[in-house]
């Protein structure tokens, strides 16, 4: 075989993966669910700084609708 080192490296990794889903398959136990407290957002003074400075940047750009004239006959 060209790649003989690949093949022996592939069978051993075949050989793991379907040695593991066999009935004495070690098992990890799962870790017991701490239950999630509502957090303080951190950044919330930041967001409002930034919202009210995007919001006065979009202001100076487009500051208002333009007039609609008016017809005067």
């Amino acid at each position: 075989m060209e790649h003989s080192t690949g093949f022996v490296l592939a069978v051993d990794a075949v050989t793991r993966h379907v040695n593991s889903a066999r009935p004495d398959a070690p098992v990890r136990p799962d870790r017991p669910r701490q239950p999630r407290q509502p957090r303080q957002p951190r950044l919330a003074p930041t967001r409002l700084a930034t919202a009210a400075a995007l919001r006065r940047l979009a202001d100076r750009m487009e500051p208002r609708p333009a007039r609609v004239p008016t017809c005067q006959s």
